[in-house]
């Protein structure tokens, strides 16, 4: 579709048409707790992901797209939150549970720049805010994870759109089917009425998968079982030190010490649960190919945080290890280079202003964010470093291939300093070495600063991180912005 732009030259009668590409459509494909490397293209050779690497192979992959972190163990929660906000995390109020007026959110934007904008799944910020940010959507679910029915089966529990943005409980509804195929069901319907529509559309898709309850389902995707996928070589019984974090609900899931044959369960559910979500995605791709309007279509498959799934005797997310905040993130689109990998340093809040940046739009004045977009030109670099926090327990940052993570538990500091070059696993501990001595300090002070530039409640310098040796509460954790 283009328009024509009539423009009158002087006093001269002569005309001159000149064609304007319309704003392109944006396609945000978002997983729950999907790890970076957890995509067959992306070298995972267990995993079947047709799909998603349809995807990687159509556009740019920003293989170091990191998150923030969290102040709380919902990690998924201002990881969305900043997300959509493009604010780093000691900028988000109460750890994203909710979204004040004042910051301009993506789908916000979009939606006050004349497209029409939908939603649907997996929304952990607020019904008031998703109000504010789209016009359509179905099948929504308002909360962190799927639980049972009353009558004890696992089941969706879904919310139509309400135009008053209320959202009564009494109103909600448990789907019959599994959480994926309602939200795919939801797009396709969308993008289907999309195809006569004459403005441009912003479509976001948040799936539960692959968060637990890991039930994937038999006739999606690709089953496997524990003998069909290897223990990663950083498997360990047990975490080698307390992180003050292992007794989370994560962490819990399966017993302690971690068994060989438990987690290769685990990681065959996960799995599962991945291609089943695949398969969804699939779907949507078919129909927005069917629209006639793919060509014109940004398209971003992300995921909101990793999760450790056995590795270094971890199960969860609230850590500071690359399979926890490292993250998928796939631009595909007109005018993106296909089949790329991007090493840049990035976050995952980067999106936001980026799609300003893609779609013609000034980014609003909230927006904390960097564009990625000088990043993809050939010999251009992303962040200097990046910093990444969990709580009051860690601290993380990361410049050029080095590592550091610092723990503080009840007082007692840990820390780690890995080569991420030449250990992606992280499993040799460079901290306390006489050769590594200069770099952890380096990155000690790199890591201090970076504390007090983004308002970090903690301070290195302090035996308890600014508090006493209890744990401070998550209430105030988020007090700084309430």
């Amino acid at each position: 579709m283009f328009l024509t732009i009539i423009l009158l030259a002087g006093c001269s009668a002569a005309l001159q048409e000149e064609p304007v590409p319309a704003k392109p459509n944006i396609l945000i494909l978002f997983t729950d707790d999907q790890r970076f490397d957890a995509v067959s293209e992306l070298g995972n050779s267990e995993i079947v992901t047709p799909n998603m690497d349809r995807l990687v192979r159509s556009g740019i992959t920003f293989t170091h797209t990191h998150i923030m972190g969290a102040l709380g163990g919902a990690v998924c929660m201002p990881s969305r939150g900043m997300l959509m906000t493009g604010k780093t995390l000691f900028k988000l109020h109460s750890d994203a549970s909710y979204i004040p007026a004042e910051d301009t959110m993506m789908p916000e934007h979009f939606r006050a720049n004349g497209y029409t904008t939908f939603g649907t799944g997996k929304w952990h910020n607020g019904r008031e805010a998703f109000h504010r940010c789209f016009s359509e959507g179905d099948n929504i679910f308002f909360g962190g994870m799927h639980s049972y029915d009353t009558d004890g089966h696992f089941k969706p529990l879904l919310n139509h759109f309400d135009e008053s943005g209320e959202y009564p409980k009494e109103k909600a509804f448990w789907g019959d089917k599994f959480s994926s195929v309602h939200y795919a069901d939801a797009a396709v319907n969308f993008l289907k009425n999309q195809a006569e529509n004459q403005a441009p559309f912003f479509a976001y898709v948040s799936f539960t998968s692959p968060h637990d309850p890991r039930t994937p389902p038999e006739e999606y995707g690709h089953n496997y079982s524990a003998g069909d996928v290897s223990l990663p070589e950083n498997f360990m019984p047990e975490h080698p030190f307390d992180n003050g974090e292992l007794k989370i609900r994560d962490e819990v899931l399966i017993p302690h010490p971690r068994t060989e044959e438990a987690v290769r369960g685990e990681i065959a559910t996960y799995y599962g649960m991945i291609s089943e979500a695949d398969f969804q995605i699939g779907r949507i791709l078919e129909a927005l190919k069917q629209t006639g309007r793919f060509e014109n279509t940004i398209i971003v498959f992300a995921g909101d945080n990793g999760l450790a799934v056995g590795q270094h005797g971890l199960l969860g997310k609230q850590n500071m290890y690359d399979h926890s905040i490292r993250v998928p993130l796939v631009i595909s689109g007109p005018g993106i280079d296909r089949n790329t990998r991007n090493n840049a340093y990035c976050y995952l809040l980067d999106v936001f202003p980026t799609l300003c940046d893609l779609a013609g739009l000034k980014t609003p004045p909230s927006v904390t964010g960097e564009s990625i977009l000088p990043a993809m030109g050939e010999g251009a670099s992303g962040r200097p470093h990046l910093f990444a926090a969990y709580a009051d327990l860690h601290r993380a940052i990361r410049k050029d291939e080095f590592k550091l993570i610092v723990y503080n538990v009840k007082g007692k500091i840990t820390e780690q300093l890995f080569n991420i070059n030449e250990d992606p696993l992280e499993m040799e501990n460079l901290a306390g070495q006489d050769e590594w001595q200069e770099k952890q300090d380096e990155l000690r002070e790199l890591l201090k600063a970076e504390m007090q530039a983004q308002g970090d409640f903690c301070d290195l310098d302090k035996e308890y991180w600014g508090h006493g040796p209890e744990r401070m509460s998550w209430k105030e954790r988020t007090s700084i912005n309430p």
